[in-house]
């Protein structure tokens, strides 16, 4: 269960702690008539940036060239937080994150492993990231429903924020 107080007071190592979790979200390239892709993001919080093992003759990879705009969304495993990160993407053949993120899954889509010929990385370094948390609380929905039927006032579900994440 996603804790709504620190979606308040410290959303950025909320979504962090999140994104850490996650196994797949969904990557798109802004301006490409692509639909988004599930992708499984490595994340690197010193550089505000999220990684993707991929293959380098994809369409994703053609889509963003030498640099593009991208999104990529996820939700939570509980489904009571959702985020949409908004970055700049960019091929990156790092071998040291080829080595830092490596795991016998990634290992999986290669067939010669770390030196497959296909196998680069995308890079998406963070601009911004807006973020909606909820209760998963069937009573509390229950709850803030009837109280807005009687009261008129929209119902309290959750938070929604947006943070600017620096390079």
């Amino acid at each position: 269960m996603v804790d709504l107080s620190k979606t308040k007071n410290d959303p950025l190592q909320q979504l962090w702690d999140i994104v850490d979790d996650t196994r797949a979200g969904m990557l798109g390239v802004e301006g490409d008539l692509q639909h988004m892709q599930p992708m499984a993001p490595q994340l690197e919080k010193e550089s505000n940036s999220l990684w993707f093992y991929t293959r380098s003759d994809s369409d994703l990879v053609k889509a963003v060239g030498t640099s593009a705009r991208a999104r990529f969304c996820l939700i939570s495993k509980d489904h009571d937080y959702h985020t949409s990160l908004v970055g700049v993407i960019s091929e990156n053949k790092s071998r040291e994150h080829i080595d830092k993120f490596w795991s016998p899954v990634v290992g999986a889509w290669f067939e010669n492993g770390k030196d497959d010929p296909l196998l680069t990385m995308l890079q998406m370094k963070l601009d911004d990231a807006a973020i909606w948390a909820s209760s998963n609380s069937t009573l509390r929905f229950g709850w803030e429903i009837a109280k807005a039927n009687l009261t008129g006032k929209e119902p309290d579900l959750g938070v929604h924020t947006q943070i600017a994440l620096p390079h």
